[in-house]
């Protein structure tokens, strides 16, 4: 960081203690692949909007509330896919926790006119958003903890550290 002299040279200025820190912490979750700061921020927000938008849609397609409930929560049964292991496991889970596939059931939903298909799918992205706005990312191969929201060694991403 540089800093102005009256005369018009410029003099480097030591980081503060705190901005040492930021940047060393986002060195490390960087290094593993874990999104901080405000790209962190705005991917939580993403989930918010994904998450309350889904279930506005949802409320278009004239089912009954009791099946938000009812499924919201199976997508998390791709967890299973970690019994093969911690590769064939991220890859199970990011299959269903990634927006493609309830992407193309609402279109297909939408498309064909069968509204459960809408709402199933509705449902599905409303999941993928919550997920991601409890800081829940796409799996990495090496440890089931280990996301593109948080670290495996409890750090969830977060980007400012004070002493």
């Amino acid at each position: 960081m540089s800093r102005q002299r009256l005369n018009g040279a410029s003099e480097e200025t030591p980081p503060s203690d705190t901005s040492m820190m930021i940047g060393s912490q986002a060195k490390a979750n960087a290094s593993d692949g874990t999104v901080v700061g405000a790209p962190r921020l705005w991917l939580q927000l993403e989930g918010a909007t994904l998450l309350v938008g889904s279930l506005v849609a949802f409320s278009t397609t004239h089912r009954s509330w009791w099946l938000v409930p009812l499924v919201l929560f199976l997508p998390d049964l791709f967890m299973a896919g970690y019994l093969g292991g911690t590769r064939i496991g991220a890859h199970v889970y990011n299959l269903a926790h990634s927006t493609p596939l309830p992407a193309l059931m609402v279109g297909y939903g939408w498309w064909q006119n069968k509204q459960l298909f809408t709402a199933l799918g509705l449902v599905w992205l409303g999941h993928i958003g919550m997920d991601r706005l409890l800081t829940f990312g796409l799996k990495y191969p090496d440890h089931f903890q280990h996301t593109h929201l948080s670290s495996p060694h409890g750090n969830h991403g977060s980007s400012i550290t004070r002493g």
